[in-house]
């Protein structure tokens, strides 16, 4: 589904809503009465469109359009989607969910960014509470696809599906938090870790840097694949979850951490935290900060990606779901993609191993359009790569949009031979072209021999019409 999406509030969250849904093809209005609001949600949508498109093999989706108004109401009227993401001020959300329900479809989708209060809380006074509901994301939105979705037992269960459909949609999980609770469930436990880490900072046991250290190099990288009972369970060996409790449950009774215990909030203390977090990092600046989270979200998104696992493994089916099959233009379009982050070296270019890879994926597109596929694989045949030689012509760089298109050269029984061109997409500059050779083979035999017929009536009709192409 691809429809409207509204955005009442402009700020960090609002703006990487903003930029999750129109580079996923919605068309999003947006009111914010800061004057300043157009300028810092084009640069968090400059980040995004940079970035997001590195997680996914498919094309994007023609980005939608994104406009500014000047009310509530013109920005709600029509819309599918309404995402409120104003000051956590309950009498202020009130107020801007009666001027949104004033103008809006009963069956839109109304969700609030809240991290802190309930959906019962939003919905006092409500024209039509059934309608209120809580979407709360994580920044930035449009890389981290958790969504916390809350509603009440007063929510039209009928919107709350449509909003899962939605989410999903645009490449976000949404967590169906089945009960109300104060800061739902991640922030509860950022809230925990966060009180903690600021008793380390005012007894003087470690620093902000230090305890950055801490998550980043040891349980951060393990719960970014494994959350946290999947790596307690590891954490027992072979006895499992029930041998970790039996060894580590005594240790709750200790009084190792201040969890209840909240640190006077003076302003010694925020001069003492923010002076080390300037000398950590106050030698770069948001935009130079937010483009290295970026970066290192979308490397570490992809390996999972890679593997097949957690939030890699949403990404590779949305992924899936996005590609459609080739078109029937001569040359064949096989890839259409944004280079990512970890295809480049040193130098910021892409690494030349990733054009291997990349005129490979156009090959396994071209497979799959002749319907060497699959399931034809699994059955016993496929193409095997003999010979490919190619050839660098210009630069490349992460950030890229790039498209591959591949002729027939040809296509003799068990002999295939494509010629693969990789272009920019920004002026169809030829960057690099590839000469591939082919055979098919029995995966029984491992000998070459000819495509099955159904394969090889396909494959002869598009090789005479690339023949004919070329006359």
């Amino acid at each position: 589904m691809i429809g409207i999406a509204a955005i009442i509030g402009g700020g960090v969250i609002g703006g990487g809503w903003a930029a999750r849904f129109a580079l996923m093809g919605w068309d999003v209005r947006i009111f914010d009465p800061d004057p300043e609001a157009e300028r810092k949600i084009g640069e968090v949508m400059a980040n995004a469109a940079r970035v997001f498109p590195m997680l996914y093999e498919a094309p994007m989706p023609v980005r939608g359009a994104i406009t500014y108004v000047g009310s509530v109401a013109e920005a709600v009227t029509g819309a599918d989607w309404i995402q409120e993401s104003v000051p956590e001020q309950l009498d202020i959300k009130h107020r801007v969910i009666a001027e949104i329900q004033a103008a809006c479809s009963e069956t839109a989708v109304l969700a609030s960014s809240t991290s802190g209060f309930k959906p019962s809380e939003l919905q006092q006074d409500a024209a039509r509470p059934g309608q209120v509901m809580v979407a709360h994301p994580f920044n930035p939105v449009y890389l981290l696809p958790l969504i916390e979705l809350v509603p009440s037992a007063a929510s039209d269960t009928s919107i709350v599906t449509r909003a899962k459909q939605i989410l999903t949609g645009i490449g976000m999980y949404p967590l169906h938090v089945r009960a109300e609770i104060d800061a739902h469930i991640a922030d509860r436990f950022l809230e925990a870790v966060w009180r903690e880490a600021l008793w380390l900072v005012k007894d003087g046991i470690a620093t902000t840097e230090e305890i950055d250290n801490a998550i980043r190099y040891g349980f951060g990288l393990r719960w970014a694949q494994m959350g946290l009972f999947e790596t307690y369970r590891v954490a027992g060996g072979e006895a499992g979850m029930r041998h970790f409790m039996a060894q580590f449950g005594p240790c709750l009774q200790w009084p190792w951490t201040k969890l209840t215990d909240v640190p006077e909030f003076t302003d010694d203390l925020v001069d003492l935290i923010a002076g080390q977090s300037d000398a950590q990092s106050g030698h770069m600046s948001i935009r130079d900060l937010e483009r290295l989270r970026d970066n290192n979200l979308v490397a570490i998104l992809r390996a999972l990606k890679q593997q097949g696992a957690a939030a890699g493994k949403l990404i590779l089916d949305h992924d899936t779901a996005l590609r459609g099959p080739l078109g029937a233009e001569i040359p064949l379009v096989t890839v259409r993609r944004v280079v990512p982050v970890d295809w480049t070296d040193i130098n910021g270019h892409m690494n030349e191993g990733r054009y291997g890879q990349l005129f490979s994926d156009a090959s396994e597109e071209f497979m799959t359009h002749i319907g060497a596929d699959r399931a034809y694989i699994a059955a016993g045949h496929s193409y095997f790569t003999a010979e490919t030689k190619t050839k660098y012509l210009a630069e490349t760089r992460a950030g890229e949009d790039i498209y591959v298109t591949t002729h027939i050269i040809v296509a003799d029984g068990k002999k295939l031979q494509l010629w693969h061109q990789m272009h920019r997409a920004s002026d169809d500059a030829l960057l690099a072209n590839c000469d591939q050779f082919m055979l098919h083979v029995s995966l029984e035999t491992r000998r070459s021999c000819p495509p099955l017929p159904h394969v090889a009536e396909v494959l002869n009709r598009l090789a005479d019409a690339h023949a004919e192409a070329d006359q």
